[in-house]
């Protein structure tokens, strides 16, 4: 071991004369670890509901998207089978998007209506996970509404809504509603059209506009109900890996020139993205000057250390110690506590990160955020970043008093 780090190490040892000092480099310690502990835990938040927003966000928006500027798609089966052959696709979609209102008899409100292809593993992966009533698959079942006061008996399809809408229209799994939307006829004429459906399934996705607005349906139902048989209004990629998106949308557009579109999810939410970016940065600058402010006391700190060794500096420099060797004692001090103040945030926010991931013992308003705890993204480039960050501010914190204690001048100190 070098003799300069021996003394480095018996400094941090104090006498009782000098325990002051001692116990202002605990609180120097004390102080770097509750900085790198809450940067290590809020990155890791940040994170989570980056992620969870992200999640969220791209069951509304598609990863990439495919679209007809002259209208609807006709050819989607093909689209969807040279969609496949692209690298880094995972699956695609098709669907069609109307608007309607649906009504239970004990309750009504205006939805979005999506047909999807229940069978298509993208849109049971996507969404199958989410159904706490019934199921996807329930519907491809024909449902027979008995004869009533609302007319004959009739034969139907089944609908998947969300649980806030299923409480808005007070209707449960079997229960039949009506659905009533407007209809622009090919020669450009508005007419209504309405039908009787069946709740085949109850989806809880935890966003709250999905859960209120959006109804899924079995798309051949939906093409026959909105008049656009055989057609699609789109095809929806999806991704093996969200780092992909630019490559997989500039191989669409080549593989799909005009009329066809090709838009991608960071488009579609480019300004919300960025944000959100914005803000996980400004949270991480004040706390990298939360952790600079612990790392700073140092100087105060390893200055009084320089004062009260004046004499142990220069028998040192007398006995032929550079002041190279000086400088090196002082910045091994402070190194030694800022990594032990850092180890030990480490420790604590890793603590910290596991505590409230496993137990989940903070809960946030579900009807805001979407979700009811705090979402945790552990990164291990997070804390070997926030490690680094510490360990730089507290070299910086060193360099003056180190210097100072280099300058001192072995004949003025014994003459005084």
């Amino acid at each position: 071991m070098r003799y300069e780090l021996k003394i480095a190490l018996r400094y941090l040892r104090a006498r009782r004369k000098d325990a002051f000092i001692s116990i202002t480099t605990i609180f120097t310690a004390v102080g770097v670890m509750i900085g790198v502990a809450a940067l290590t835990i809020t990155l890791s938040l940040m994170g989570g509901f980056e992620q969870s927003i992200k999640e969220r966000v791209l069951n509304l928006s598609p990863q990439v998207q495919i679209l007809n500027s002259q209208g609807s798609i006709d050819n989607y089966g093909d689209i969807e089978k040279k969609v496949a052959t692209v690298a880094g696709v995972n699956g695609a979609e098709s669907y069609i998007i109307g608007q309607a209102m649906l009504s239970s008899g004990r309750g009504i409100g205006g939805v979005v209506v999506r047909g999807v292809e229940p069978g298509n593993p993208i849109v049971r992966g996507q969404w199958g996970r989410y159904m706490t009533a019934g199921g996807l698959d329930d519907l491809l079942r024909s449902y027979t509404i008995p004869a009533g006061a609302a007319g004959p008996a009739v034969t139907t399809g089944g609908l998947a809504i969300g649980v806030t809408l299923a409480k808005k229209l007070k209707a449960k799994v079997g229960d039949p509603v009506r659905m009533v939307a407007p209809i622009i006829s090919a020669d450009g004429s508005l007419s209504t059209k309405s039908a009787q459906f069946v709740i085949g399934a109850i989806f809880d996705s935890g966003m709250n506009f999905i859960d209120t607005n959006m109804v899924f349906m079995n798309l051949p139902n939906a093409q026959d109900f909105f008049g656009r048989t055989a057609k699609a209004d789109g095809v929806d990629i999806h991704l093996v890996n969200l780092d992909r998106t630019d490559a997989v949308t500039d191989a669409m557009r080549k593989l799909f020139p005009d009329p066809y579109r090709v838009r991608n999810w960071i488009e579609f939410n480019e300004s919300a993205a960025a944000g959100f970016a914005l803000l996980k940065r400004i949270y991480a600058l004040v706390l990298v000057m939360l952790i600079g402010v612990a790392a700073f006391n140092l100087v105060a700190t390893l200055i009084m250390v320089v004062m009260e060794k004046r004499k142990d500096i220069a028998v040192l420099i007398a006995m032929g110690a550079t002041r190279r060797d000086v400088r090196l004692i002082f910045v091994l001090k402070g190194l030694i506590v800022g990594a032990a103040g850092t180890v030990a945030g480490l420790i604590l926010g890793a603590t910290g990160c596991f505590a409230l991931a496993r137990y989940q013992f903070i809960h946030i308003p579900r009807e805001i955020y979407g979700i009811s705890t705090l979402p945790i993204d552990i990164q291990p480039s997070n804390f070997a970043a926030v490690a680094l960050a510490s360990m730089l501010l507290c070299l910086l914190a060193t360099v003056y008093p180190a210097r100072q204690a280099s300058r001192e001048m072995p004949v003025e100190v014994f003459r005084s």
